[in-house]
């Protein structure tokens, strides 16, 4: 704006240009300047309707006139706001960023983290794990939770509220619940497993309780804004905000053993006692479930996608635990510069644009009767052309002692046709 005012030439209409302009910024009306040699200059000022009935210059009443007012060299042309958009502002739609204003065309109001926690809040759970010994009851854990069901369902993490004894679960003490207005429950573990490190704890009300809605983690891009709510430290209510650093963060990546998982990454801060609480996305949704953060590094926290939540939920529905099934394949997700890479290193690599390439096979397992090679790499899957492993995963789903129909490309293009029947893996793997 200085930089427009200081090479625009005003004649002696300059002061009242320049007073348009200023209201026009201030009031967040949109200025418009065409600069077009071939032409005359133009500024274009559209002034909210609110501001431009209160306001009159040079003999006009009010900013409704499409005709060109001369200032010097500049005609400006001063229109009214379409009245299809100041409908949709009544009803509630998108509208300019204000005070407490919603988006405008992908910008964020100033209350947008406020208003989504503020959704949820209600619905976000402290949980306090308590054990008597020799007759003192001492806390020995807290983490959070978040009422997904009216029924008084509670999604929380399993490393909060469950102890592990060989293959044995036992609840680690009296689950003691308190929402956000007070009230307290006694919950009882319902479901757990510790791989996913996800359990569903209940309580029983005869009052209605809040809850929250479970949202989609695949739609969640890096950069993306994200809420952790939870008990840090036992600060009930606590509210952290940040942003989607990766959305596919592999166990194998933070050194994680066992079967592979994947992890949301952000940089809000999270403390011991948010596990188990929820990650938010900006509507108020639940998108993830935090779990852990690295102990040695500032904004490096994890959750779990609530997509991989939302299949465990099934799965205790339907059997009471998940059943994962184990093939004995070590797998990599191929793309046109890992296959590059591979056919400089071995002109014998089969030609394929996208695949599952098949490092190592285990000894004895399913995939090692089948015939699996290392160095396969598997396009079709139960008679589907798959390109990742997650396409497998979920094919896969629960079937353990189905035969699954499988082709693989091998060297100098040569394509197998083989036959696996998955068994449920173990769970101290």
């Amino acid at each position: 704006m200085d930089h427009f005012l200081r090479k625009a030439s005003f004649s002696s209409g300059s002061k009242s240009i320049v007073r348009i302009i200023a209201i026009g910024a201030a009031s967040a009306g949109l200025l418009y300047l065409n600069n077009n040699p071939d032409s005359k200059a133009t500024v274009k000022l559209s002034i909210p309707t609110i501001l431009r009935e209160h306001l009159a210059f040079q003999g006009h009443p009010s900013f409704v006139s499409s005709d060109p007012w001369q200032f010097g060299k500049f005609p400006l042309f001063l229109s009214r706001v379409d009245p299809a958009l100041a409908g949709d502002v009544a009803k509630g739609a998108l509208v300019a960023v204000g005070d407490g204003g919603k988006p405008s065309c992908g910008c964020l109001g100033r209350d947008f983290i406020a208003n989504a926690a503020a959704k949820i809040a209600p619905a976000v759970v402290n949980l306090s794990v308590q054990q008597d010994l020799n007759g003192f009851t001492t806390v020995r854990s807290m983490c959070s939770g978040t009422i997904i069901d009216a029924d008084g369902t509670i999604l929380t993490c399993a490393h909060g509220v469950v102890d592990s004894q060989g293959r044995q679960l036992t609840t680690k003490g009296k689950i003691d619940v308190t929402l956000q207005d007070g009230r307290t429950f006694e919950g009882t573990v319902v479901n757990s497993d510790l791989h996913s490190d996800i359990a569903i704890v209940k309580i029983k009300s005869k009052t209605p309780l809040p809850t929250a809605k479970l949202g989609s983690s695949s739609k969640l891009r890096p950069g993306d804004w994200v809420i952790a709510m939870g008990t840090p430290l036992s600060l009930q209510n606590t509210v952290t905000a940040g942003i989607v650093s990766c959305v596919d963060r592999k166990s194998s990546d933070l050194g994680l053993g066992g079967m592979r998982r994947e992890y949301l990454q952000t940089d809000c801060a999270i403390n011991a006692g948010n596990s188990g609480g929820p990650l938010v996305n900006i509507d108020g949704e639940i998108v993830g479930v935090n779990i852990m953060k690295v102990a040695a590094a500032d904004g490096l926290s994890f959750s779990i996608p609530i997509d991989s939540v939302s299949k465990i939920i099934e799965h205790f529905k339907k059997s009471g635990r998940v059943i994962r099934p184990w093939l004995g394949l070590k797998m990599l997700d191929l793309n046109e510069l890992i296959i590059s890479q591979l056919k400089e290193r071995d002109s014998k690599f089969p030609d394929v644009e996208k695949g599952i390439l098949v490092p190592m096979v285990t000894p004895g397992s399913p995939a090692d009767r089948a015939g699996f090679h290392p160095g396969d790499v598997v396009i079709e899957f139960d008679g589907k052309p798959v390109q990742s492993i997650k396409e497998i995963v979920e094919i896969m789903d629960d079937r353990i002692g189905k035969p699954l129909n499988v082709v693989v490309k091998r060297a100098n293009n040569e394509v197998v046709k083989l036959t696996v029947i998955p068994e449920e893996a173990n769970p101290d793997m």
